[in-house]
């Protein structure tokens, strides 16, 4: 993974998972990720606060941007603490211990359908242009 930073790219503090979560969006948003979706899991479980999700049109879309978060984070001196599945790039997932990013190929996404598993969290939608965190408390992914 080569080293790249953007001007005014800076990530937040490691204890910031708000602002942290919002920077990834926008990482995810500048490299064409679809559908990248939130959500808080504060009120669900302690395995982790936010996991955020995107989709990739292809195994080398996933894998650039699973290499690019990954380079961006480190950059600014907060690499994963685990990566999964960057092997097959069909799903892969970077644990940054108080967020999980999962970056899945699409039919991946649909079979594991991780946000009807996690359907109890709020969710908030950043693909159409990512939205203030604090509304995603207020909003629920509705019950199939």
């Amino acid at each position: 993974m080569s080293e790249k930073k953007e001007a005014g790219s800076a990530l937040p503090a490691a204890g910031d998972a708000e602002a942290r979560v919002r920077r990834i969006a926008e990482l995810l948003q500048d490299k064409k990720a679809l559908d990248i979706a939130l959500l808080d899991l504060r009120a669900v479980t302690d395995t982790a606060d936010f996991f955020v999700l995107c989709s990739g049109t292809s195994d080398l879309h996933v894998k650039a941007l699973a290499e690019d978060l990954c380079d961006q984070l480190e950059a600014a001196g907060q690499g994963p603490w685990h990566v999964e599945g960057f092997e097959t790039r069909r799903w892969v997932l970077l644990d940054f211990v108080d967020i999980v990013v999962h970056i899945f190929r699409q039919e991946v996404r649909e079979f594991y359908a991780l946000e009807r598993l996690w359907g109890d969290a709020a969710r908030t939608s950043f693909s159409s242009g990512w939205e203030a965190l604090a509304g995603a408390k207020e909003r629920a992914v509705p019950k199939p």
